[in-house]
Protein backbone atom coordinates (compact mmCIF):
# COMPACT_ATOMS: atom_id res chain seq x y z
CA UNK A 1 0.00 0.00 0.00
CA UNK A 2 1.40 3.39 -0.93
CA UNK A 3 1.65 6.35 1.39
CA UNK A 4 -1.20 7.99 -0.49
CA UNK A 5 -3.43 4.98 0.14
CA UNK A 6 -2.53 5.14 3.82
CA UNK A 7 -3.36 8.84 4.00
CA UNK A 8 -6.75 8.56 2.34
CA UNK A 9 -8.08 5.09 3.11
CA UNK A 10 -8.46 3.59 6.56
CA UNK A 11 -8.94 -0.08 7.39
CA UNK A 12 -11.49 -1.37 9.91
CA UNK A 13 -8.72 -2.22 12.36
CA UNK A 14 -7.16 1.21 12.04
CA UNK A 15 -10.52 2.86 12.60
CA UNK A 16 -11.26 0.74 15.67
CA UNK A 17 -7.88 1.76 17.13
CA UNK A 18 -8.51 5.43 16.34
CA UNK A 19 -11.96 5.34 17.95
CA UNK A 20 -10.40 3.99 21.16
CA UNK A 21 -7.81 6.77 21.19
CA UNK A 22 -7.79 10.10 23.00
CA UNK A 23 -9.06 12.11 20.01
CA UNK A 24 -11.32 9.83 18.00
CA UNK A 25 -12.33 10.87 14.50
CA UNK A 26 -15.82 12.00 13.61
CA UNK A 27 -17.41 9.07 11.78
CA UNK A 28 -20.03 9.83 9.14
CA UNK A 29 -22.32 7.02 7.99
CA UNK A 30 -23.54 8.08 4.54
CA UNK A 31 -25.22 4.86 3.42
CA UNK A 32 -27.26 5.42 0.26
CA UNK A 33 -27.94 3.64 -3.00
CA UNK A 34 -30.07 4.57 -5.95
CA UNK A 35 -33.38 2.77 -5.61
CA UNK A 36 -32.25 0.98 -2.46
CA UNK A 37 -33.59 1.01 1.10
CA UNK A 38 -33.39 4.38 2.92
CA UNK A 39 -30.01 4.79 4.54
CA UNK A 40 -31.50 6.05 7.81
CA UNK A 41 -33.40 2.78 8.24
CA UNK A 42 -30.27 0.73 7.61
CA UNK A 43 -28.32 2.94 10.03
CA UNK A 44 -30.92 2.36 12.76
CA UNK A 45 -30.51 -1.41 12.41
CA UNK A 46 -26.85 -1.16 13.33
CA UNK A 47 -23.92 1.21 12.84
CA UNK A 48 -20.34 1.76 13.90
CA UNK A 49 -20.31 2.96 17.52
CA UNK A 50 -20.38 6.74 17.66
CA UNK A 51 -21.11 7.18 13.96
CA UNK A 52 -23.55 9.91 12.92
CA UNK A 53 -25.89 9.40 9.97
CA UNK A 54 -25.59 11.94 7.14
CA UNK A 55 -28.37 11.93 4.56
CA UNK A 56 -27.35 11.99 0.90
CA UNK A 57 -30.43 13.82 -0.32
CA UNK A 58 -30.95 16.21 2.60
CA UNK A 59 -27.38 16.97 3.70
CA UNK A 60 -25.02 16.18 0.83
CA UNK A 61 -27.13 17.63 -1.99
CA UNK A 62 -29.59 20.40 -2.71
CA UNK A 63 -33.08 19.59 -3.93
CA UNK A 64 -33.32 17.83 -7.28
CA UNK A 65 -34.34 20.02 -10.20
CA UNK A 66 -33.06 21.45 -13.48
CA UNK A 67 -29.50 21.37 -12.11
CA UNK A 68 -29.69 17.59 -11.68
CA UNK A 69 -30.67 14.97 -9.15
CA UNK A 70 -27.93 15.80 -6.64
CA UNK A 71 -26.82 19.42 -7.03
CA UNK A 72 -24.15 20.68 -4.66
CA UNK A 73 -25.63 21.40 -1.22
CA UNK A 74 -26.20 24.78 0.34
CA UNK A 75 -23.02 25.36 2.38
CA UNK A 76 -25.03 26.28 5.49
CA UNK A 77 -27.09 23.08 5.29
CA UNK A 78 -23.93 21.02 4.79
CA UNK A 79 -22.17 22.82 7.61
CA UNK A 80 -25.05 22.31 10.03
CA UNK A 81 -25.15 18.57 9.33
CA UNK A 82 -21.39 18.25 9.75
CA UNK A 83 -21.39 20.22 12.99
CA UNK A 84 -24.13 17.97 14.44
CA UNK A 85 -21.75 15.11 13.70
CA UNK A 86 -18.93 16.78 15.60
CA UNK A 87 -16.84 17.88 12.62
CA UNK A 88 -14.18 20.49 13.36
CA UNK A 89 -11.58 21.81 10.96
CA UNK A 90 -8.77 20.12 12.91
CA UNK A 91 -10.58 16.86 13.71
CA UNK A 92 -10.08 13.89 11.45
CA UNK A 93 -13.22 12.69 9.68
CA UNK A 94 -13.88 9.14 8.50
CA UNK A 95 -16.70 8.56 6.01
CA UNK A 96 -18.22 5.25 5.02
CA UNK A 97 -21.21 3.63 3.35
CA UNK A 98 -22.38 0.03 3.15
CA UNK A 99 -19.49 -1.24 1.05
CA UNK A 100 -18.14 0.10 -2.23
CA UNK A 101 -17.60 3.74 -1.16
CA UNK A 102 -19.71 5.28 -3.91
CA UNK A 103 -21.72 7.36 -1.43
CA UNK A 104 -18.75 7.77 0.90
CA UNK A 105 -16.72 9.24 -1.94
CA UNK A 106 -19.36 11.93 -2.41
CA UNK A 107 -18.90 12.91 1.25
CA UNK A 108 -15.10 12.74 0.90
CA UNK A 109 -15.18 15.00 -2.15
CA UNK A 110 -17.70 17.44 -0.63
CA UNK A 111 -15.65 17.86 2.52
CA UNK A 112 -12.60 18.58 0.37
CA UNK A 113 -14.61 21.01 -1.77
CA UNK A 114 -15.73 22.71 1.45
CA UNK A 115 -12.14 23.08 2.64
CA UNK A 116 -11.68 20.21 5.10
CA UNK A 117 -8.24 18.62 4.79
CA UNK A 118 -8.40 15.57 7.08
CA UNK A 119 -10.89 13.16 5.55
CA UNK A 120 -10.43 9.41 5.17
CA UNK A 121 -12.62 6.71 3.66
CA UNK A 122 -13.26 3.37 5.35
CA UNK A 123 -12.05 0.93 2.71
CA UNK A 124 -14.73 -1.68 2.15
CA UNK A 125 -17.25 0.25 4.23
CA UNK A 126 -19.53 -1.27 6.82
CA UNK A 127 -19.25 -4.67 5.13
CA UNK A 128 -15.53 -4.74 5.87
CA UNK A 129 -16.11 -3.56 9.44
CA UNK A 130 -18.55 -6.37 10.19
CA UNK A 131 -16.42 -8.93 8.32
CA UNK A 132 -13.61 -8.02 10.71
CA UNK A 133 -15.84 -8.98 13.64
CA UNK A 134 -16.11 -5.44 14.94
CA UNK A 135 -19.19 -4.32 16.89
CA UNK A 136 -22.25 -2.37 15.85
CA UNK A 137 -24.67 -0.38 17.96
CA UNK A 138 -28.25 0.71 17.39
CA UNK A 139 -28.44 3.75 19.66
CA UNK A 140 -27.73 6.96 17.76
CA UNK A 141 -25.20 9.23 19.48
CA UNK A 142 -26.31 12.60 20.78
CA UNK A 143 -25.84 15.55 18.48
CA UNK A 144 -22.45 17.18 18.90
CA UNK A 145 -21.35 20.78 18.47
CA UNK A 146 -18.62 20.85 15.89
CA UNK A 147 -17.31 24.11 14.56
CA UNK A 148 -16.48 23.42 10.93
CA UNK A 149 -17.55 26.20 8.56
CA UNK A 150 -17.59 25.19 4.88
CA UNK A 151 -15.61 27.38 2.49
CA UNK A 152 -16.80 26.10 -0.91
CA UNK A 153 -14.62 26.04 -4.00
CA UNK A 154 -11.49 24.30 -2.74
CA UNK A 155 -11.91 21.63 -5.45
CA UNK A 156 -12.70 22.36 -9.12
CA UNK A 157 -16.11 21.87 -10.72
CA UNK A 158 -17.52 22.07 -14.24
CA UNK A 159 -20.79 23.37 -15.60
CA UNK A 160 -22.43 21.87 -18.69
CA UNK A 161 -20.67 24.15 -21.16
CA UNK A 162 -17.28 23.49 -19.57
CA UNK A 163 -17.93 19.73 -19.61
CA UNK A 164 -18.81 19.90 -23.31
CA UNK A 165 -15.63 21.83 -24.07
CA UNK A 166 -13.44 19.53 -21.98
CA UNK A 167 -14.75 16.48 -23.85
CA UNK A 168 -13.37 18.07 -27.03
CA UNK A 169 -10.13 19.61 -25.78
CA UNK A 170 -9.11 17.38 -22.86
CA UNK A 171 -10.43 14.21 -21.27
CA UNK A 172 -13.92 13.81 -19.81
CA UNK A 173 -14.58 10.48 -18.07
CA UNK A 174 -18.07 9.01 -17.76
CA UNK A 175 -18.21 7.05 -14.51
CA UNK A 176 -21.54 5.31 -15.14
CA UNK A 177 -21.97 1.66 -16.07
CA UNK A 178 -21.00 0.89 -19.65
CA UNK A 179 -24.54 0.09 -20.77
CA UNK A 180 -25.72 3.54 -19.68
CA UNK A 181 -22.79 5.23 -21.42
CA UNK A 182 -23.56 3.35 -24.62
CA UNK A 183 -27.23 4.36 -24.40
CA UNK A 184 -28.50 0.78 -24.21
CA UNK A 185 -30.48 1.53 -21.05
CA UNK A 186 -31.40 4.62 -19.06
CA UNK A 187 -33.26 3.75 -15.88
CA UNK A 188 -33.75 7.22 -14.41
CA UNK A 189 -32.65 10.22 -16.48
CA UNK A 190 -34.59 11.86 -19.35
CA UNK A 191 -32.51 10.52 -22.26
CA UNK A 192 -30.02 7.73 -22.90
CA UNK A 193 -26.46 8.17 -24.13
CA UNK A 194 -23.43 10.19 -23.10
CA UNK A 195 -21.81 13.57 -23.57
CA UNK A 196 -20.18 13.58 -27.03
CA UNK A 197 -16.45 13.01 -26.71
CA UNK A 198 -16.61 11.51 -23.21
CA UNK A 199 -14.74 8.29 -22.44
CA UNK A 200 -16.40 5.39 -20.62
CA UNK A 201 -14.73 4.65 -17.26
CA UNK A 202 -17.18 2.66 -15.09
CA UNK A 203 -16.72 3.33 -11.40
CA UNK A 204 -17.03 -0.29 -10.36
CA UNK A 205 -13.78 -1.06 -12.18
CA UNK A 206 -12.00 0.83 -9.38
CA UNK A 207 -12.85 -1.90 -6.88
CA UNK A 208 -11.77 -5.41 -6.09
CA UNK A 209 -14.45 -8.11 -5.76
CA UNK A 210 -14.59 -7.55 -1.98
CA UNK A 211 -15.61 -3.91 -2.42
CA UNK A 212 -12.22 -2.47 -1.49
CA UNK A 213 -10.20 -0.26 -3.78
CA UNK A 214 -7.72 -1.85 -6.13
CA UNK A 215 -4.05 -1.14 -5.34
CA UNK A 216 -2.73 2.24 -6.42
CA UNK A 217 -0.52 0.76 -9.13
CA UNK A 218 -3.48 -1.06 -10.69
CA UNK A 219 -5.58 2.09 -10.60
CA UNK A 220 -2.79 4.08 -12.21
CA UNK A 221 -2.52 1.47 -14.95
CA UNK A 222 -6.26 1.56 -15.48
CA UNK A 223 -6.39 5.33 -15.86
CA UNK A 224 -3.32 5.41 -18.06
CA UNK A 225 -5.10 3.03 -20.45
CA UNK A 226 -7.99 5.51 -20.55
CA UNK A 227 -5.64 8.33 -21.52
CA UNK A 228 -5.14 9.92 -18.10
CA UNK A 229 -1.66 11.18 -17.38
CA UNK A 230 -0.28 12.22 -13.97
CA UNK A 231 -0.47 15.98 -13.62
CA UNK A 232 -3.16 16.21 -16.31
CA UNK A 233 -4.93 19.54 -15.97
CA UNK A 234 -7.57 19.00 -18.64
CA UNK A 235 -9.47 16.25 -16.84
CA UNK A 236 -13.11 16.07 -15.77
CA UNK A 237 -15.51 13.41 -14.51
CA UNK A 238 -19.28 13.04 -14.56
CA UNK A 239 -21.81 10.29 -13.87
CA UNK A 240 -25.58 10.20 -13.44
CA UNK A 241 -25.91 12.85 -10.75
CA UNK A 242 -22.44 13.65 -9.39
CA UNK A 243 -22.19 10.83 -6.83
CA UNK A 244 -20.17 8.05 -8.46
CA UNK A 245 -18.12 10.67 -10.30
CA UNK A 246 -16.68 11.53 -6.89
CA UNK A 247 -15.71 7.85 -6.54
CA UNK A 248 -13.75 8.18 -9.78
CA UNK A 249 -11.96 11.25 -8.44
CA UNK A 250 -11.13 9.35 -5.24
CA UNK A 251 -9.69 6.48 -7.28
CA UNK A 252 -7.69 8.96 -9.36
CA UNK A 253 -6.36 10.48 -6.14
CA UNK A 254 -5.32 7.05 -4.87
CA UNK A 255 -3.50 6.55 -8.17
CA UNK A 256 -1.58 9.78 -7.61
CA UNK A 257 -3.62 11.87 -10.05
CA UNK A 258 -5.19 15.04 -8.66
CA UNK A 259 -6.71 18.11 -10.25
CA UNK A 260 -9.67 16.46 -11.98
CA UNK A 261 -12.88 18.49 -11.96
CA UNK A 262 -16.35 17.21 -11.06
CA UNK A 263 -19.39 18.03 -13.18
CA UNK A 264 -22.02 18.10 -10.39
CA UNK A 265 -25.07 18.24 -12.68
CA UNK A 266 -23.77 15.28 -14.68
CA UNK A 267 -26.06 13.35 -17.03
CA UNK A 268 -29.16 14.14 -14.97
CA UNK A 269 -28.73 17.82 -15.83
CA UNK A 270 -27.34 17.37 -19.34
CA UNK A 271 -30.03 14.95 -20.52
CA UNK A 272 -32.76 17.24 -19.22
CA UNK A 273 -31.72 20.01 -21.62
CA UNK A 274 -33.15 19.17 -25.07
CA UNK A 275 -30.58 21.27 -26.91
CA UNK A 276 -27.68 19.23 -25.51
CA UNK A 277 -26.55 16.44 -27.88
CA UNK A 278 -26.46 12.81 -26.74
CA UNK A 279 -24.03 10.32 -28.26
CA UNK A 280 -24.58 6.55 -28.18
CA UNK A 281 -22.48 3.50 -28.86
CA UNK A 282 -19.09 2.34 -27.60
CA UNK A 283 -16.81 4.84 -29.32
CA UNK A 284 -15.51 8.10 -27.95
CA UNK A 285 -17.63 10.87 -29.47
Amino acid sequence: MTSMDTATLISPGQLATALAGPRPPAVLDVRWQLGGPPGAEEYAKGHIPGAHYIDMNADLAAAAGPAGRHPLPDPEVLGAALCRAGVDADREVVVHDAGGATAAARAWWLLGWAGHRRVRVLDGGLAAWTAAGLPLEQQAPAAEQGGFVPAPGALPTLDADQAAALARTGLLLDARAGERYRGEVEPIDPRAGHIPGAVSAPTMDNLRPDGRFRPAAELAERFAALGVKPGAEQLGVYCGSGVTAAHELLALHLAGIDGGALYPGSWSEWSGQPDRPAATGPDRG
